[in-house]
């Protein structure tokens, strides 16, 4: 499997907000699960271009994404900056 428990343990730790292994539920630790793994699904759609199940599961990750940025932008702004830096989602 693409993202096993070591995995996970390792990217709630680097992105967490209270840079705890247990701090799972931080906006800063799903948007960092969330572009793990729309990373993986946007590999895999370059190679399998009809996988028309996997665009729609990517499609629905990436708002997720975006909606938990956009909170993160209302309420803590520096957080926002910070989460964007460390994934180099913006250019």
């Amino acid at each position: 499997m693409y993202l096993t428990s070591e995995k996970k343990q390792d990217l709630f730790s680097k992105h967490g907000f209270a840079k705890a292994k247990t701090d799972t539920g931080s906006p800063e630790a799903q948007i960092a699960l969330f572009t793990f793994r729309i990373n993986s699904l946007t590999t895999h759609l370059k190679t399998f271009g009809k996988d028309f199940s996997t665009q729609q599961g990517l499609l629905k990750l990436v708002g997720k994404r975006k909606k938990l940025l956009n909170y993160l932008m209302k309420n803590d702004i520096g957080r926002y900056r910070s989460i964007l830096a460390e994934l180099e989602l913006r250019k």
